[in-house]
């Protein structure tokens, strides 16, 4: 049954791509005989032209963090695999795929301006401006959702290291992410100025890379610190990396990371079709299982978010991707592409739970476990498949420091599209444009962090991932009214947009209504009610700018230009 399952999930992403991919680019008629902005505004800072299999990696990995493995494990166990399947499966296709395609090549189109610039080219200065204000929210509170995980990790481990080793589990995620990150930057050098074949630098700084795995274990004990500490070396290391040339961390950071993703991939791939494992978790549970995220619709779809379609990726797209794409029709393979391998991340995580007995779901605590745990279990006992049960303790290692690296990886990226944000708005290019705008973005996830108590990013993720969810809905409406303009198709942008717009809205109503009725004065849950009140405020002023938009345009005679 999981290997059926898996063999028609795989299709049906094929068919996605071959398919219903090529004939989206069609629609945008893809020419590289027309400049990209990476060559048209080359800088070699931000704007590098970059060959698709190198930036395939970096795009992979900044889009891939906690959301496509946490989500679909969080969903099973409150619905059910079954609903989560089929819209995993369903979405990334028809909506997440076609959004991140669709928002790269609008971008490509705009000079690789953001989403918020394409936003006020086509329905003006004033919805612009609110989809800055959007946008900024929303990387808010996915810098310091992202930062309190990542600092709880280098602080006690991720769950699934836990009881497993002898080791500080912390100071090895730490030691190891450290490494990692002087490794990335090694790599960025050696491209620069020795520029050596791509497959040298490849044998030799990948597995590199997973050896830092090792010397983490090996001396976990040299960085541990608090968790505040690490919170605030955190940011401060997001501050350096988003002034840094995309070469020397942004790129090859995503590369190697890039490693990290295609071997979990590996590792669950050979899990689902030689485990010999069989389904244990039920199909269906319930359309309403309780608490405030516990009706099906609209939770099912803001909690797996990620896994099938996401505005952040959006932003990555339009915000360092659209930069580098070294000619229109890599935009397919990196754009609707490398979605669809994030949905197969999404079904893998999935799997981890479908396969574990009521038992294994449950710590020797009582307690159930976190969706790290399960994933680091679950891709742990899938690596014992290849390399022997006596080495599970490393195996489970390496699952929960891969699930650790996602999100480590996501910081940065968030901080330099934040940062490019506030640089479009205020109109200042430049290194000090670069440095007020990082200090701008950084400053309130500081407070926040500050404010909050350790471990609160529980808090934060269900606003994440509603206004990650109506963030991909407007993008989608603005290159709704783009294509419009040109005279091309808009359906394939148009339905999905609909969709994702009134199940994110009719969540954040549901959090908006809960949130302020729970509150005890000024606290997380009062702040998350007037965000969730503010970005629905927003939203509505957007859709509303373009239905009167759409109403008074004058159509561009030949579509053609307009593209």
């Amino acid at each position: 049954m999981l290997t059926l399952l898996a063999v028609v999930f795989l299709v049906w992403l094929v068919f996605g791509y071959f398919g219903y991919g090529r004939w989206i680019a069609k629609q945008f008629v893809l020419d590289d005989h027309r400049p990209t902005p990476a060559h048209e505004l080359s800088d070699g800072e931000d704007y590098v032209p970059t060959s698709k299999f190198y930036l395939f990696g970096q795009h992979f990995s900044a889009i891939a963090a906690a959301g496509p493995i946490a989500g679909p494990i969080i969903a099973c166990l409150a619905f059910g695999w079954l609903p989560c399947l089929i819209w995993i499966a369903l979405g990334v296709v028809l909506i997440g795929a076609v959004h991140d395609f669709s928002t790269l090549t609008a971008s490509l189109r705009h000079s690789a301006k953001s989403v918020a610039e394409i936003t006020r080219d086509q329905l003006g200065l004033s919805a612009g401006r609110a989809m800055m204000a959007f946008i900024w929210i929303a990387l808010v509170y996915v810098t310091v959702a992202f930062t309190d995980i990542t600092a709880g990790t280098f602080v006690a481990g991720d769950e699934a290291l836990v009881g497993e080793t002898s080791f500080n589990p912390g100071g090895a995620v730490a030691l190891a992410s450290v490494l990692y990150l002087g490794l990335s930057i090694l790599l960025g050098l050696v491209e620069r100025f020795l520029k050596p074949p791509l497959w040298l630098a490849t044998i030799i700084f990948v597995p590199a890379t997973f050896a830092l795995s090792w010397v983490g274990t090996q001396y976990s004990h040299v960085l541990s610190y608090g968790h505040q500490t690490w919170a605030v070396i955190i940011l401060l290391y997001c501050v350096a990396a988003s002034l840094m040339p995309v070469w020397a961390l942004l790129q090859p950071r995503g590369y190697l990371g890039g490693f990290v993703l295609y071997s979990a991939i590996a590792v669950g791939v050979v899990g689902i079709f030689f485990g010999g494992y069989s389904i244990q978790q039920p199909a269906f549970k319930s359309f309403d299982v309780g608490g405030m995220t516990g009706m099906l619709f609209p939770f099912l779809f803001v909690t797996i978010a990620c896994g099938a379609c996401s505005g952040f990726h959006g932003l990555v797209c339009s915000g360092t991707t659209s930069k580098q794409i070294d000619k229109e029709s890599d935009a397919h393979p990196v754009g609707y592409g490398g979605m669809l391998a994030e949905g197969f991340v999404a079904f893998i995580a999935l799997v981890t739970v479908m396969i574990a007995t009521s038992d294994a779901l449950v710590g020797p605590d009582g307690h159930s476990l976190s969706a790290g745990k399960i994933y680091g279990n679950g891709i742990g006992n899938f690596l014992t498949l290849l390399i022997g049960k006596q080495n599970l303790q490393f195996a489970i290692t390496f699952g929960a420091m891969a699930f650790s690296t996602f999100v480590f990886d996501t910081l940065d990226v968030t901080m330099r599209l934040g940062r490019y944000l506030i640089q479009e708005l205020i109109g200042l290019p430049g290194r000090a444009g670069a440095i007020i705008g990082t200090l701008i973005t950084v400053a309130l996830p500081f407070a926040l962090i500050f404010f909050a108590k350790p471990g609160s990013y529980v808090e934060f993720w269900t606003l994440f991932g509603a206004s990650n969810q109506l963030l991909a809905a407007l993008t989608l409406l603005s290159i709704t009214a783009w294509l419009y303009k040109a005279r091309r198709r808009i359906a394939f942008t148009l339905i999905p947009m609909l969709f994702v717009l009134v199940i994110t809205l009719w969540a954040l109503g549901s959090m908006v209504y809960v949130n302020l009725q729970t509150t005890t004065g000024l606290d997380i849950k009062l702040i998350n009610g007037l965000v969730s009140l503010s970005l629905i405020g927003l939203a509505i002023f957007l859709v509303v700018t373009a239905w009167i938009k759409s109403r008074t345009l004058e159509v561009a005679p030949p579509p053609m230009e307009v593209l």
